[in-house]
């Protein structure tokens, strides 16, 4: 059996290490844009007041963004579907949390935010890792 290089080690460790990041990134973008979706917006409003102020447009808009970002960060990569895309899609969940966190912050809201940085953390580390150190092939 032949020794693993050090810097073959280091990339399989990023590769699962960025696998898991997509995975719980899509699972928490979609479940969290379906939910918002599939439950009644006054019920929503409860658990975030802002949803009652804003036109349900926004609301609704952001959720399929959630989801659609959720699906793009892991789909493109595990079907080997123009993977590229997995990287298009980190940015554009970056820009997505990004404006959610002005959106918080412009209404006094940036207690609110911290999950939102999270996000950008792990979406930016998914763009990099993905771009850079830990591509996926074509098919």
């Amino acid at each position: 059996m032949a020794a693993v290089s050090q810097p073959q080690a280091t990339r399989k460790g990023l590769n699962i290490g960025l696998w898991v990041i997509q995975a719980l990134l899509a699972l928490t973008l979609v479940g969290g844009g379906v939910w918002k979706m599939a439950t009644p917006l006054a019920q929503v409003a409860e658990s975030f007041a802002w949803v009652g102020e804003v036109p349900p447009i926004l609301f609704y808009g952001t959720s399929v963004f959630d989801v659609l970002g959720g699906l793009g960060v892991l789909l493109p990569s595990l079907t080997r579907i123009r993977p590229g895309l997995t990287v298009l899609a980190a940015l554009g969940l970056v820009a997505l949390q990004g404006s959610a966190i002005v959106f918080h912050v412009s209404r006094g809201e940036a207690a609110d935010t911290p999950f939102n940085f999270v996000l950008v953390a792990l979406s930016l580390v998914v763009a990099w890792g993905r771009y850079r150190q830990a591509p996926i092939a074509p098919r």
